[in-house]
């Protein structure tokens, strides 16, 4: 079963999964990152270009996610970095302080509540992220062109390339391919038909919409969504 519900943290989310069948889970790319927790470990999950696949028998997750291009700043390492990756949060901080923090979390007795204070603590002695990286997410999640976008924030189009790696781990088109399948989703989910949805959430035609769900998801919409 997957629960979710708005973190302390100004924009995240905590979360927490416990898988009831045997077939694999699927993560979708969302331009995320999380801290996770997972069998008494810490990790991060970096952004996404495709669906990430989880295998093996169903086991207990929590985590906190944090809202498009703010973790890197939490974390202290670029977002390109861990594109694609699942990592050991003691691969980014020092070992001490990583096992410091996992027993803190272990002795929470809930696991996500635990991560929260991690973060929370985290994000009092870090500075907040950059206000451009929120209006390049909000202007590339309404549809508006990235030469646009560069433009109306004054950037430069390699600048603005330069930002979104840092922040995101892929460039501004990447993200506002991410950010539209996710927009396609919540009609889909919502039941509009498949042709509106892809009309409404930027893409040329339903055939369009299709194929970028089958690339970024690694499976036909239809599957995606149960209705197979």
């Amino acid at each position: 079963m997957y629960a979710e519900w708005a973190s302390r943290l100004d924009g995240a989310v905590v979360w927490t999964n416990t898988p009831s069948g045997s077939s694999p889970g699927r993560v979708l790319p969302d331009g995320c990152m999380d801290l996770l927790w997972h069998e008494g470990r810490l990790l991060v999950a970096g952004p996404d270009t495709r669906a990430y696949v989880t295998e093996g028998a169903p086991t207990a997750w929590a985590g906190v996610r944090f809202p498009p291009g703010t973790a890197p700043g939490l974390l202290g390492v670029p977002a390109r970095e861990l594109l694609d990756r699942r990592v050991e949060l003691a691969d980014l901080w020092p070992v001490a302080e990583v096992r410091r923090l996992t027993a803190r979390v272990n002795a929470a007795g809930d696991p996500a509540r635990g991560l929260e204070e991690v973060v929370l603590g985290r994000a009092a002695d870090t500075e907040p992220p950059d206000p451009l990286l929120g209006h390049v997410v909000a202007a590339l999640d309404v549809g508006r062109p990235v030469a646009a976008t560069a433009d109306e924030l004054g950037l430069g189009a390699r600048q603005l390339h330069r930002r979104c790696l840092a922040a995101f781990g892929y460039g501004p088109k990447t993200l506002a391919r991410v950010l539209r399948l996710q927009r396609a989703l919540g009609l889909a989910r919502g039941g509009v038909p498949y042709a509106e949805t892809a009309v409404r959430a930027g893409f040329a035609d339903q055939a369009h919409l299709a194929r970028d769900v089958r690339e970024l998801a690694g499976v036909p919409l239809t599957e995606l969504l149960g209705r197979g």
